[in-house]
C-alpha cells in the first residue's frame, strides 16, 4: 500500500483457533484466498486485500488496547482516503458503532457530533488536526483523540499519532469478534442531523456484515469482476456502505478523492468499471462537458449507474440514458433505512418521475391520520417489514417518523399507482402551506424548468401575514442557454407567465430571485434551511 507508514501485512490470514469459519462475504475471506488482490484505488493509493486485512485487524487491536468495548462508539474525521473503508471493519470486529463525520463541518457542528454520538475515540486526519484542536476541551466527557497520517511519533495539535500503536499492533484476527455497526448520522437539510441506530447483532453471530447483506444481491455488488467508482464524500451512508459492501464481496472499489466530471469519466473507462454511483447534480456537470468530449465517450464495461439523494429530474435522467444507454438504475431509501424502491432505465421511460417499486419493506401511503390510501392518491410514504430504526437519544424525533401500526417513513409526500410504482411529491418538512393548501415545492420547480433559460431552481416557503405562507422561488440561470430580452427581469417575467398558465393561485411564486448557485451537501442534497436562512 502507498501510505504514510511502512506497516507489514500478513497476507495468509486465517481465523483463530476455536473461532467460526466466516462467510464468503468478509474481508478476511478474499485476503485468506486472493492476498494480492486489489481492494481499494484512492488516487495514488491503493490498498490489497491482504492489506485491508491487517490494517482492519491492527486497528481492532489498538480500539481494543484503550479499553473500548462492544456498544461503544468511534467518530471518524477523515478525507476519501483508503483507511476510511479500514476503520469500518475495525469497528465490526469490535462491536463498535461508527459515526463518520464531514470534513465540511466547522468546529461547533464536529462537537456537536462527538459529544451527541457519546464519542469513546475519534480518529482524525492529521491534516485537519489543526482545525479540531480547541474540540477536546470543549467536550465534557474524555475521549481518546487519534491522528491518523501524520508524523508518526510527534504529537499533532496535541492528538496522539495512531501510528505507533499499530507498528506494535498484531496484524491476526482476535478469538472473540462481536459484531459492530455503522451509527450514521442525516444530513441535516431540514435541521440538526440525528443519528440513525439498531440494535447490534448477537455478540456470537456469524454471517453477512450489516454493510453488505442485502446491497449485495439488489444490486449485483459481489464478485472479483466488480469495479465500483465511488464519486462522493465516504463520511456519507450511501458511497461508505456501498463501498464496504464491494470490499465484502470482493470486488474493487475506486475511489474519487473529490468529484470532477472529466476524471470522473476517465475512470471509468481506465479503471474499467462496472459499478457506479451518482447524484443528479453528478450527471448534470458532465452533460455540460463539451458536445465532442461527450461523443468520444465510450465505457464498455460500465453496465450499472446506480444514483439517488436527490430528486432527478425526468428530462435529466433522458438525457443521460441517451448518452449511456439503459444503464442507470434509480433508488430511493435513506439514512434510516425503512425501505427501498428501485427503478431501471427501461422502467422510468416509461413512468417518468418514478423511483420505482419497493425491493424492500412494502410500501403504505396514509393521511395526516394515519388510514392507508388507495393507488393514485397522494399521502405520506411510509414502509413496513423492515426492522425498525431509532434517532439515537431522541424518542419524540423516533415517534414523529413512526405511525401507530409501526410503519416508518423518511418524510416524504408521495403516491402509488395501480402497479406500485412510486412517485415522490416532496418532503413532509418542505411542504408549503398558503391558504390551508399545501403546496409542494417540487411541482413548481417542475414547472419552472420547462421556461428556457433556467438551469435549475428551488421554492421555499416564507411566512406571510394574509395566506400564512407563499412561495418563494430561487433561480439559477442557465449561462449556456440565452436568457430572454431584458437579461435576469425578462426570464423573471417568462417565469411569471409560465407559472399564471401552468400554476394554480396559491402555487405561484411571490417572489423570483436569481441566484449562482442553490446551495447543496455533498450528496447533491439541496439545502433548504439555507435558503430559508437567506430570506
Amino acid at each position: 500500500m502507498s501510505a504514510t507508514s511502512s506497516l507489514t501485512t500478513n497476507p495468509a490470514v486465517s481465523p483463530p483457533a476455536g473461532a467460526s469459519d466466516t462467510t464468503a462475504f468478509d474481508i478476511r475471506h478474499h485476503a485468506a484466498r486472493t492476498p494480492d488482490r486489489t481492494a481499494i484505488v484512492c488516487g495514488a493509493q491503493t490498498m490489497s486485500y491482504a492489506e485491508l486485512e491487517a490494517l482492519a485487524n491492527r486497528l481492532a487491536s489498538v480500539f481494543r488496547g484503550l479499553g473500548l468495548v462492544r456498544g461503544d462508539h468511534l467518530a471518524v474525521l477523515l478525507p476519501n482516503r483508503p483507511e476510511m473503508l479500514a476503520l469500518a471493519w475495525a469497528a465490526w470486529r469490535c462491536g463498535l458503532y461508527m459515526t463518520p463525520m464531514s470534513t465540511a463541518l466547522t468546529t461547533t457542528e464536529l462537537a456537536y457530533l462527538v459529544a451527541d454520538c457519546d464519542a469513546r475515540a475519534v480518529v482524525v486526519d492529521a491534516t485537519l488536526a489543526q482545525s479540531v484542536e480547541t474540540l477536546p476541551a470543549m467536550l465534557d466527557a474524555p475521549a481518546h483523540w487519534l491522528s491518523m497520517g501524520g508524523d508518526m511519533y510527534g504529537s499533532t495539535c496535541g492528538l496522539t499519532p495512531i501510528e505507533p500503536l499499530l507498528e506494535v499492533a498484531s496484524p491476526l484476527p482476535a478469538a472473540d469478534e462481536p459484531p459492530g455497526a455503522l451509527m450514521m448520522y442525516t444530513s441535516g437539510t431540514t435541521g440538526a442531523p440525528k443519528g440513525v441506530i439498531r440494535p447490534l447483532l448477537p455478540a456470537d453471530w456469524r454471517g453477512t456484515p450489516t454493510f453488505a447483506g442485502d446491497l449485495l444481491t439488489l444490486f449485483d455488488l459481489a464478485g472479483d469482476d466488480v469495479r465500483y467508482l465511488s464519486t462522493a464524500p465516504l463520511y456519507h451512508a450511501a458511497p461508505l456502505r456501498y463501498s464496504l459492501s464491494v470490499t465484502a464481496g470482493g470486488g474493487c472499489v475506486v475511489v474519487m478523492q473529490r468529484f470532477e466530471a472529466r476524471q470522473a469519466l476517465r475512470l471509468l473507462v481506465d479503471q474499467r468499471i462496472t459499478h457506479s454511483q451518482w447524484v443528479p447534480a453528478m450527471f448534470q456537470r458532465m452533460l455540460a462537458l463539451p458536445d465532442d468530449e461527450r461523443q468520444r465517450f465510450t465505457a464498455p464495461a460500465h453496465r450499472c449507474a446506480i444514483h439517488a439523494a436527490a430528486p432527478c429530474p425526468p428530462e435529466l435522467k433522458r438525457a443521460m440514458i441517451d448518452w449511456w444507454g439503459p444503464v442507470l438504475l434509480e433508488y430511493y431509501a435513506g439514512s434510516e433505512g425503512v425501505g427501498m424502491t428501485q427503478i431501471t432505465s427501461a422502467e422510468a421511460l416509461q413512468r417518468p418521475g418514478s423511483v420505482g417499486r419497493a425491493v424492500k419493506g412494502v410500501i403504505h401511503i396514509v393521511d395526516e391520520a394515519g388510514t392507508e390510501l388507495p393507488a393514485g392518491r397522494t399521502g405520506l410514504v411510509c414502509f413496513s417489514g423492515v426492522a425498525a430504526f431509532a434517532y439515537y437519544k431522541a424518542p419524540e424525533k423516533t415517534a414523529a417518523r413512526t405511525q401507530p401500526q409501526g410503519w416508518q417513513t423518511l418524510g416524504d409526500i408521495g403516491h402509488v399507482d395501480a402497479e406500485g410504482y412510486l412517485f415522490l411529491s416532496d418532503r413532509l418538512d418542505d411542504m408549503i402551506i398558503s391558504g390551508g393548501v399545501n403546496v409542494y415545492p417540487q411541482e413548481i420547480e417542475a414547472a419552472i424548468r420547462q421556461v428556457p433559460g433556467v438551469a435549475d431552481c428551488a421554492a421555499v416557503g416564507v411566512a406571510d401575514e394574509r395566506f400564512g405562507e407563499t412561495p418563494v422561488v430561487f433561480v439559477v440561470p442557465n449561462p449556456v442557454v440565452p436568457n430572454h430580452a431584458g437579461g435576469a427581469t425578462g426570464l423573471v417575467r417568462a417565469i411569471e407567465q409560465h407559472c399564471a398558465q401552468h400554476l394554480g393561485k396559491f402555487k405561484r411564486p411571490s417572489r423570483v430571485l436569481m441566484i449562482d448557485e442553490l446551495p447543496r451537501s455533498a450528496t447533491g442534497k439541496l439545502l433548504r434551511r439555507v435558503l430559508r436562512e437567506r430570506l
